[in-house]
């Protein structure tokens, strides 16, 4: 393999992937390209100016060449192209014999008449026209070897496998950019069984022969078939970059990405797919939307996934389903863009929101219900009522708000719009809708009572929140240490301190590393006149092994033993105190030189 060129020979030894090799080859021929423009143009500089004598018939040469016409008036420079095309078909003829390549040759020196040019004129420019839409592949065998690669192909038919491996090692060494050979090698290969080798040769016929989309899809499937995920997405980029429309292409390669973890590529290979469809693949663009925008939820990119999600809303409004309704809602609840996701429960779920203005004098009362209105405008006028109270005056006008939601809206999007206008302080429509939700079973929607009580806390609202955790602590399924968390901290913020502590308790005994647990509970242990039981809260953690080896278990011990410190020294327990600040002091020291070591 003397005469190989050197990243063929590591690749076929299998020291570098077809990529490198790829890529080793583009950066060489790159590298001979520019030695050869940098010798011409010294070459040129070397030549001498030519004397005035010779400048003159030169110039009336190259006029002569440029702008002389036969007698027929057609210029010199169509008959050349007219005749190179002439010439170029003699040289595709490969079965002509001697003498009638000698005629075509004669015919060529002939001069073509005016009707002639102006036929091949026509012809050149249909052929252009062709080359623009479709550039056929040339071989690149010369035809000096294509007797040679007959004779290897008929080699290998005749199951002479050795003497066909030789022709083609030879035929490469000599003509090393033709794919034929390479091609061949590879069906031998391939009867042998040896696929790996086989798939080799193809992967270097296929990038001598690159336009050829179907034979390199083949080849991805080729690749995965032996587990080679990387090679199969670059065989469809290269199939890609021929037929990039392609959405087969872009959806294998796509979910290839996936497969390598490559999340950023693969959405970036669906967002083309988008593009790609047209306005009647409306129910294919719906789905994938959906698909990339629970991709980049799961993937914590909430911006890319809302603009998915709102984009698949304006352009196929007809096809948004509840599912899609209950995803985007869930999209802008997770970004606190509330009133954007009321808008669209309102809009596609066909719930109304219905404000009824009623006033009120010491005489007598009159009621008025307006209009149906949106929901953005119900929330204007809620809020112009908290920022703009009513004077005091003899009559007051009350505005309530109601909420119809008709019959078939599944209760995960109900529970939204509660939540939503929990954060919207819009609390008048949202009697009804607990009722609803709490003739749930809490065993089955325990997630859904979750999500309400949780929006009841985040704007103070524990009264409302806690029957709601009272019924889910008591459930089987959710008698979880967040719930417990959630339910102590409601009757902490309500008052209720020792049924809190009882709910800090449970959450210490369920989740017993969860430090933030066993210092509220030491608290309010101390603060109901129970200091032992303050003290059993912040008892160590973690044992010396896991203290050795982990050092954010060290931290987390060292905060609690910190708060057992300052809880010992108010209670005046001065030996436990000390105790407790010496083996703070020996930790520590242990980290300085554990850290020291390191380093």
């Amino acid at each position: 393999m003397s005469g190989f060129s050197p990243e063929l020979i590591d690749y076929l030894e299998g020291k570098i992937s077809f990529e490198e090799f790829e890529r080793r080859r583009e950066e060489r021929k790159s590298r001979e390209k520019d030695g050869e423009s940098a010798s011409a143009e010294e070459n040129a500089e070397d030549v001498e100016a030519p004397s005035s004598s010779r400048k003159a018939s030169g110039k009336s040469q190259s006029h002569d060449e440029t702008d002389g016409e036969t007698s027929d008036g057609v210029s010199k420079s169509v008959h050349r192209v007219f005749a190179s095309m002439l010439g170029e078909n003699e040289e595709e003829e490969e079965d002509e014999e001697e003498e009638e390549e000698e005629e075509e040759e004669e015919e060529t020196t002939e001069q073509p008449t005016a009707g002639d040019v102006f036929v091949l004129e026509m012809v050149l420019n249909r052929e252009t026209k062709k080359m623009m839409k479709e550039k056929r592949p040339r071989s690149k065998l010369p035809r000096a070897l294509r007797g040679l690669m007959g004779e290897a192909n008929i080699r290998f038919a005749r199951g002479e496998r050795e003497e066909a491996i030789v022709m083609c090692m030879e035929i490469i060494r000599q003509a090393p950019l033709a794919h034929e050979p390479f091609s061949t090698l590879a069906m031998i290969y391939e009867d042998q069984g040896d696929m790996e080798k086989s798939l080799q040769f193809e992967l270097i016929a296929a990038h001598l022969n690159p336009s050829d989309t179907e034979e390199w899809v083949r080849l991805a499937e080729m690749s995965l078939e032996q587990d080679n995920i990387k090679q199969a997405v670059f065989c469809y980029t290269k199939a890609l970059k021929y037929d990039p429309t392609n959405v087969r292409y872009l959806w294998e390669r796509s979910s290839l990405y996936e497969q390598l973890g490559e999340h950023k590529m693969a959405m970036d290979g669906y967002r083309r797919i988008l593009n790609l469809l047209s306005p009647s693949d409306g129910e294919r663009f719906m789905q994938l939307a959906r698909d990339m925008a629970k991709s980049y939820y799961e993937a914590n990119d909430v911006t890319s996934a809302i603009e998915i999600i709102e984009e698949a809303f304006t352009k196929h409004q007809s096809l948004v389903s509840m599912e899609d309704v209950n995803i985007a809602a869930e999209l802008y609840i997770s970004s606190k863009q509330y009133d954007k996701a009321l808008a669209v429960i309102t809009d596609f779920a066909g719930i109304v929101l219905e404000k009824k203005v009623s006033e009120k004098s010491p005489a007598e009362e009159k009621k008025d219900t307006g209009p149906v209105v949106e929901a953005r405008e119900s929330q204007e006028a809620v809020t112009d009522n908290q920022s703009h109270p009513v004077a005091e005056s003899s009559a007051a006008a009350v505005e309530k708000v109601s909420c119809c939601i008709p019959e078939g809206v599944p209760i995960d999007i109900t529970v939204k719009l509660m939540v939503c206008l929990v954060h919207l302080n819009i609390l008048e429509p949202l009697n009804p809708l607990l009722t609803t939700l709490v003739e749930q079973n809490p065993e089955e929607m325990g997630d859904l009572y979750l999500d309400v009580a949780e929006a009841f806390l985040d704007v103070g609202e524990y009264n409302s929140a806690l029957p709601l955790l009272s019924s889910l602590v008591c459930s089987e399924r959710y008698n979880l240490a967040v719930v417990w968390l959630r339910h102590a901290e409601c009757l902490k913020a309500l008052g209720h301190m020792e049924r809190a502590a009882e709910s800090y308790a449970k959450v210490v005994d369920l989740a017993p590393l969860h430090l933030d647990a066993r210092i509220s509970l030491s608290t309010l242990q101390q603060q109901l006149g129970r200091p032992e039981k303050a003290l059993e809260a912040l008892e160590p953690m973690y044992d010396p092994d896991t203290l050795a080896q982990d050092a954010n278990a060290a931290q987390q011990e060292l905060k609690l033993l910190l708060h057992r410190s300052t809880l010992l020294y108010s209670q005046g327990k001065m030996y436990g105190y000390i105790d407790t600040l010496l083996t703070m002091l020996a930790m520590l020291l242990k980290q300085f030189l554990l850290f020291s070591r390191v380093f």
